[in-house]
């Protein structure tokens, strides 16, 4: 009989799990199947993703709640999904997006599905490659641009004049939880006692600054 495993990560300890815990409860996942890593997602090192890896068997199911809660290195995301679809026979479903991320569909279609699967999954490498790249132009355009200007480069020293001490450590606090999507922009700006354009200017400045 198949079993219904969910898969939650979070960045640090500080991060709360329990957004994407519920939403595996709600698809009829059992607590006790459900493996939380709260870990980097640079690579797959991490304890409870290698025992969920060891427990998987022919024909289960993996939810997941956004691939990137999978891993960042998406040539190792791809490795991992094939391993997981196509030598354990298991299947992965990505909440985010369950109408592109469910293997079932793939495998459904037999060899045809297989080739569309390979196109999909390079497609998604070419995308996060390219979007790597663009980071990493990005950077390189701050950087040229902060040194023309005699700005200060390295590490953080928030020139945030507006913010209190309160502010900047509600800020450096926040500012993970806000990109895992576990809270929202509206959320995170009240807690910094923010209007919004005020709001996305700060995070604007603190990005460039990391």
């Amino acid at each position: 009989m198949a079993n219904i495993y969910g898969y939650i990560r979070v960045s640090t300890k500080e991060q709360n799990e329990q957004r994407q815990f519920n939403k595996m409860i709600d698809k009829g996942v059992e607590a006790r199947r459900i493996f939380v890593d709260k870990a980097s997602g640079k690579d797959f090192d991490r304890p409870q993703y290698q025992i969920l890896r060891k427990v998987l068997g022919e024909e289960d199911i993996v939810y997941i709640d956004a691939l990137d809660r999978m891993g960042r290195n998406y040539d190792e995301v791809i490795s991992e999904w094939k391993y997981i679809t196509r030598k354990l026979q298991a299947d992965i479903i990505v909440l985010e997006n369950e109408t592109l991320f469910d293997s079932r569909k793939f495998r459904e279609m037999g060899d045809m599905g297989r080739l569309m699967e390979d196109q999909f999954l390079s497609l998604l490498s070419y995308v996060a490659d390219q979007e790597r790249k663009k980071i990493r132009q990005r950077q390189s355009e701050g950087i040229a641009v902060a040194k023309a200007q005699g700005k200060h480069l390295g590490r953080p020293q928030l020139n945030l004049d507006i913010l209190s001490d309160k502010q900047r450590n509600v800020l450096t606090s926040n500012y993970p939880k806000w990109k895992a999507k576990e809270i929202t922009g509206v959320e995170f700006a009240a807690l910094l006692e923010l209007k919004k354009n005020s709001f996305y200017k700060i995070l604007k400045e603190y990005e460039a600054s990391l």
